[in-house]
């Protein structure tokens, strides 16, 4: 039993299917390691352990499994709404307590999953850290005095640490694929779209989705990240009947994989070590039978599809934002000055942009859309850094347009890091992440596995090749 929070999600449930364990019991298990260990993390902040152990009372008296994922205990992200539980954001004022779940969490428990607990996140889901003023400090159960990530950390450390088998995250920015590359886990940005994202938002009950944003999975195995995406997968049931049907994977092994890899931009200072291990990797796959090209690259410019990422994720956040957000932003917009051209100079002027400069970014992104859409006619995915550095100590003296850190020698804002999730997500590609390699002071780091619109199912295979390949997700020290 001792060993039971780092068995894969799908093993689990194939231990319950046959009765070698119990949902009660297996849940038990997990809430124990909860109870026992979370002190040391503060990851699983909203606890709802009785109301899971009916559930996992009434689904052990079920004559047959319910669903693939029978039996499985998992955390949400605080940010999804859970009948009868807070859903905060991390910002004390928002305090709403839904009367329904999210249509995530209620494919999740239609499909046997048992839902326990809520996991942490920054204050509106606005850093790569994880601390409010509500919950508190989340710590990397790699390095305790870093930071697990954001916005979905919480879930990360949590599924990392072994006190949770799956999690649901969210992604504007990278907070699915960035906690998941801080603590060795896998992650998956789903193309934007496929998956509801109601209940979901930071406005209660809001209709329409936010640009770029999506929900997805985080685990510990690439097989575990499938079963969570198709659980998960389809529009809101009460807009439409419609159902997807996506493309198979492309290839079913690494032979003949056209890979493209992209290590290394000057557009943005990225880790060596990462680059090092991208490149490393790259050498790798043709001994599998994969074709590999280090130069091979979508035909437009890195940094103005960056800088239109960072409008348009702009444009999105601000959509939400109260006068006096906007008002800072146009006051920090003056203070940077026109000719200024780092990330958060661009985020601050496109802040209350009109619908007619959203039309004309919105224009431009179809365009360089097109051109990812070409470059995937030749290649199947493309490797990049999930993120520029790995995970990095807490900081918490300042926002984040404010932050600043040595990435390979130069002094980089904090928010240049987007550069490595926005030129994948702002153009709504799927993305997903597998580990990578373990730095040198022994932090875990991962692979941005990019495919075509719509080719998740290529993205999550690959995910599931290199564990068997090249590296699978590893307990951090002391955990086990």
């Amino acid at each position: 039993m001792s060993e039971l929070g780092f068995v894969p999600a799908r093993r689990l449930a194939a231990l319950v299917r046959s009765r070698k364990l119990g949902c009660l019991e297996l849940l038990d298990h997990m809430l124990g390691r909860v109870e026992r260990l979370d002190g040391r993390l503060n990851a699983v902040v909203v606890r709802d352990f009785e109301r899971a152990r009916a559930a996992a009372r009434q689904l052990d008296r079920k004559a047959e499994p319910i669903g693939p994922l029978h039996g499985v205990p998992m955390t949400v992200k605080e940010s999804f709404d859970v009948a009868g539980l807070p859903t905060t954001w991390g910002v004390p004022e928002r305090r709403e307590v839904p009367e329904r779940d999210a249509v995530a969490v209620r494919r999740l428990k239609a499909a046997g999953a048992v839902v326990f607990g809520k996991t942490n996140v920054p204050h509106s889901l606005g850093d790569w850290q994880s601390f409010n003023a509500i919950y508190g400090v989340t710590n990397n159960p790699w390095d305790l005095a870093r930071s697990p990530g954001g916005s979905s950390g919480g879930g990360a450390a949590a599924v990392a640490a072994g006190l949770s088998a799956l999690e649901a995250g969210s992604d504007i920015g990278g907070s699915i694929r960035q906690p998941a590359h801080a603590c060795g886990v896998f992650g998956h940005k789903p193309t934007w779209g496929l998956l509801s994202t109601r209940g979901q938002s930071f406005l209660p009950d809001a209709a329409a989705m936010t640009d770029i944003s999506c929900i997805g999975p985080l685990a510990r195995s690439a097989a575990d990240l499938l079963a969570g995406f198709e659980t998960m997968l389809g529009p809101d049931p009460e807009e439409t009947a419609f159902r997807f049907s996506l493309p198979a994977p492309r290839i079913a092994g690494l032979k003949g994989l056209r890979v493209a890899v992209w290590p290394r931009d000057d557009a943005a200072p990225t880790n060596p070590e990462i680059s090092a291990a991208l490149e490393g990797l790259a050498k790798a796959l043709p001994r599998e039978g994969a074709k590999v090209s280090l130069t091979a690259r979508p035909a437009f410019a890195p940094r103005e599809a960056f800088e239109l990422y960072l409008a348009l994720l702009a444009m999105a956040l601000y959509g939400r934002a109260s006068r006096e957000e906007l008002d800072a932003a146009r006051a920090r917009a003056d203070e940077y000055g026109a000719d200024a051209g780092h990330a958060d100079a661009v985020m601050a002027r496109a802040a209350g942009a009109s619908h007619g400069e959203w039309l004309a970014a919105n224009e431009r992104r179809g365009q360089i859309r097109r051109a990812w859409g070409r470059f995937f006619q030749d290649w199947d995915v493309l490797l990049c850094p999930a993120f520029a550095v790995p995970a990095q100590p807490h900081r918490h003296e300042a926002p984040p347009h404010a932050l600043a850190l040595m990435v390979d020698g130069r002094r980089t804002r904090w928010n240049e890091m987007l550069f490595w999730p926005g030129i994948v997500g702002g153009f709504h590609l799927p993305a997903s992440v597998a580990p990578l390699g373990i730095s040198q002071e022994g932090l875990p780091f991962g692979v941005q596995i990019a495919g075509p619109l719509y080719g998740d199912r290529t993205t999550l295979m690959v995910a599931g090749l290199l564990e068997r390949a090249w590296l699978g997700a590893t307990p951090p020290p002391g955990w086990t």
